[in-house]
């Protein structure tokens, strides 16, 4: 398997922990396991939007790691 595909694997793994995770928070995962249920448009977006919540926060947390790391990096400015 091509080094691309494992890394769509991944991403769709960790998609699909991330929906589970925020529906049992949300305390929608039983109708999220039930295949005959079907989720009504507001769950769904319920659970999306947390996700996206989620991953924006991930996203910031790791923008400030990177600052950090390159601040950290140049050492003291100098005048």
């Amino acid at each position: 398997m091509a080094r691309k595909d494992r890394n769509m694997d991944r991403a769709a793994r960790a998609r699909d922990e991330l929906k589970w995770e925020t529906a049992r928070e949300l305390g929608l995962d039983d109708d999220l396991s039930n295949p005959g249920d079907q989720l009504t448009v507001r769950e769904a977006g319920k659970i999306g939007g947390n996700m996206v919540r989620k991953l924006v926060k991930a996203g910031e947390e790791a923008l400030a790691e990177e600052g950090n790391l390159a601040a950290e990096t140049k050492g003291p400015v100098q005048e």
